[in-house]
């Protein structure tokens, strides 16, 4: 039998379970993926504690959106997809798991030159500083301010950013700062006095910004530094945003994404799976774990100021 992480009431990291449940197979337009690594994304243990979401409903859910892995079943009317593919996969139910069953259109070819771990690290946090950077139309003559710079989003969200032609001034702590500093940015320390450090590095203005660590003092920083609000968004604090008066993409927001935004979050699994294969993107994992130590992984994401990405081994 297959095995996946359950669990069936909110709560801390104890009630994920690991159990043996039935062996996917696919419906028509499907493919089932044995599964070789998993993203773990802070998203998954809001759902599980309760901070977001709706709760179980008293069912069994399964954590995790993104994977990589190979092509173990196809169902009918799939075209281009064939057992044994290596591939990633975005939007997934259930990714902590030895199998996932999901819709062919969420595959994406993963390159040779590849590993699992990082093919696994791209989805949710890529696909999000994507879409925040195209979004609040960061380009040639912007400073950037990049609140949660280390993080998966914020190391994606530099390097989108630089490459546009922008100044980017990143926070973190400091024994990330030379992480920063080697994609690009200019670190900061986040804690008091942080409008005063960003003036004194960029005398001549700050014109966008950008939350990825969710504190009151990043939304407060960017709203005092910022002179255009419809320059500033938060990935995390969608529900506070109208609070600022600011943009959120998701991040608890009512708002939803627009199609476009949709469409740039998932298009860019597939651009940076061949960057990074290439050497021109760079993934970082900063700890792996095993499928059994899934509520540990948990454990490290809800303390926070996690560095890259946490990735689940199968």
């Amino acid at each position: 039998m297959a095995r996946a992480v359950v669990y069936r009431e909110i709560g801390g990291p104890e009630v994920l379970r690991l159990e043996e449940v039935p062996d996917a197979e696919p419906g028509p337009g499907e493919v089932v993926v044995a599964v070789r690594a998993a993203g773990v994304n802070p998203i998954d243990w809001k759902l599980r504690s309760g901070v977001r979401g709706n709760g179980t409903g008293g069912r069994a859910v399964r954590p995790g959106a993104d994977a990589a892995g190979v092509v173990e079943a196809v169902g009918a009317g799939v075209d281009g997809v064939r057992v044994g593919d290596e591939v990633i996969v975005r939007s997934a139910r259930g990714a902590y798991a030895t199998q996932v069953v999901v819709p062919a259109e969420r595959l994406v070819p993963k390159p040779a030159g590849l590993g699992w771990a990082e093919a696994a690290s791209i989805g949710v946090p890529v696909g999000t500083a994507y879409q925040a950077i195209r979004s609040l139309g960061v380009g040639p003559g912007d400073t950037l301010l990049l609140h949660g710079g280390a993080g998966g989003v914020g190391q994606a969200a530099i390097q989108f950013a630089v490459a546009e032609g922008a100044r980017v001034i990143a926070t973190a702590s400091e024994s990330n700062h030379d992480r920063l500093s080697e994609l690009g940015a200019v670190p900061v320390t986040y804690g008091a006095g942080l409008v005063d450090r960003v003036r004194a590095v960029a005398p001549e203005g700050v014109t966008v910004a950008l939350d990825a660590a969710g504190t009151d003092e990043a939304l407060d920083a960017s709203v005092a530094l910022v002179a255009d609000r419809d320059r500033i968004a938060t990935v995390v604090r969608g529900a506070d945003a109208p609070r600022w008066g600011i943009h959120a993409y998701a991040g608890g927001s009512a708002v939803p994404l627009t199609a476009e935004e949709q469409r740039w979050r998932d298009e860019a699994t597939a651009r940076v799976a061949e960057l990074a294969a290439e050497g021109r993107f760079e993934l970082e994992v900063s700890r792996t774990f095993g499928l059994d130590e899934a509520a540990e992984a948990h454990r490290v994401s809800e303390a926070g100021h996690v560095r890259g990405k946490l990735v689940i081994l199968i």
